[in-house]
């Protein structure tokens, strides 16, 4: 499996749709914990993300992830966008100059995702956050990716993990960020974050799946 730019930006598209598609349960989720506003923000930021790709097309892979990165952070409100936004950045910086990632190269740029956003949210696992949803999916890629399974049944695996992780907030109690003020109250409900971590660790197998099999 190898992601070259091209695929990055198919990437990056299929997450947007599918943010706009979601967007109305993703603020719903929201509206239980939070400022009701996840899906509309993170739609708003994409929305901007899209009308730049054009832009990008020809370019390396760490320039299209910067890009999109520097994008939400100036149009995505909330929490999201800065995290959201840092985790691009990183894996950015990783892959500068970059039109091929083999599948280690891949999982260098998910870990330094990850780092971003450990470093921008100062959250760790089990506070009912997004990192609950994509801890598990970088680390267990990683794991997989070290036991040289094919790098297509490692990615299902992190999706599975990632689902895993996103459901396990549900009965979490909030100890970080604007669903913490509930205490309590924020016990069985999904995390939003979580969820649309989610969605785009989907799009990011679909897009591997559709490259393998030539779609």
């Amino acid at each position: 499996m190898q992601i070259e730019s091209d695929c990055v930006l198919r990437f990056i598209e299929v997450v947007a749709a599918r943010i706009k598609d979601q967007r109305d349960y993703l603020t719903e989720l929201d509206a239980a914990i939070g400022d009701a506003d996840h899906g509309v923000n993170l739609d708003r930021g994409f929305s901007a993300v899209l009308s730049k790709l054009p832009a990008l097309t020809g370019r390396d892979i760490g320039s299209i992830l910067r890009t999109v990165g520097t994008t939400l952070v100036s149009t995505v409100g909330g929490a999201s966008g800065p995290l959201y936004g840092t985790a691009f950045i990183r894996a950015g910086a990783v892959t500068a100059d970059r039109f091929q990632l083999n599948p280690h190269e891949l999982m260098v740029a998910l870990e330094a995702a990850l780092e971003g956003v450990l470093a921008r949210g100062k959250a760790t696992r089990g506070e009912k956050t997004m990192v609950d949803a994509i801890a598990p999916f970088v680390e267990t890629m990683k794991a997989s990716l070290a036991v040289e399974e094919d790098p297509l049944v490692a990615l299902r695996k992190a999706v599975a993990a990632c689902e895993e992780g996103m459901r396990a907030t549900v009965p979490m109690l909030a100890t970080k960020g604007r669903a913490s003020y509930l205490g309590e109250r924020s016990i069985g409900h999904q995390d939003p974050g979580a969820t649309s971590a989610y969605l785009m660790a989907r799009a990011l197998l679909e897009v591997s799946e559709g490259q393998a099999t030539g779609r």
